[in-house]
């Protein structure tokens, strides 16, 4: 099983679009792909939570990874085996969204402009 689509929440969406206002990113796919690597980062696990993917910001997985999406794949995959010791196809999805939500609200909280966004990522 992969991931097909990448939807985002209500509350994800709104955060970015203040994401976009201060760093000038506009491409969804862009400022999600940040989000993701700021969440894997992250050593903490992220809290399971039910993620209601209800706004109109949707994507393919092609168009969210682009030239590498099968690399944002692989680097999930990697982070759930080490965080599970296993990885249940099933629940890739799962474990997608939540990093992707919560990488969203680092972005929100913590890049002022395009700079800060870049130093988050050393």
């Amino acid at each position: 099983m992969s991931i097909e689509t990448v939807r985002l929440s209500e509350k994800a969406k709104g955060q970015l679009v203040t994401v976009k206002k201060k760093t000038k990113i506009d491409n969804w796919n862009v400022l999600c792909r940040w989000a993701l690597m700021l969440s894997l980062k992250e050593e903490s696990i992220p809290p399971h939570e039910d993620i209601i993917t209800n706004s109109n910001v949707e994507m393919t997985w092609k168009v969210f990874g682009g030239e590498f999406s099968d690399i944002y794949l692989a680097v999930l995959r990697q982070r759930i085996k080490k965080d599970f010791g296993k990885i249940n196809e099933d629940e890739l999805n799962y474990h997608f969204k939540l990093h992707l939500h919560r990488g969203i609200s680092y972005l929100l909280s913590k890049s002022k402009s395009i700079d800060t966004l870049i130093k988050l990522s050393f």
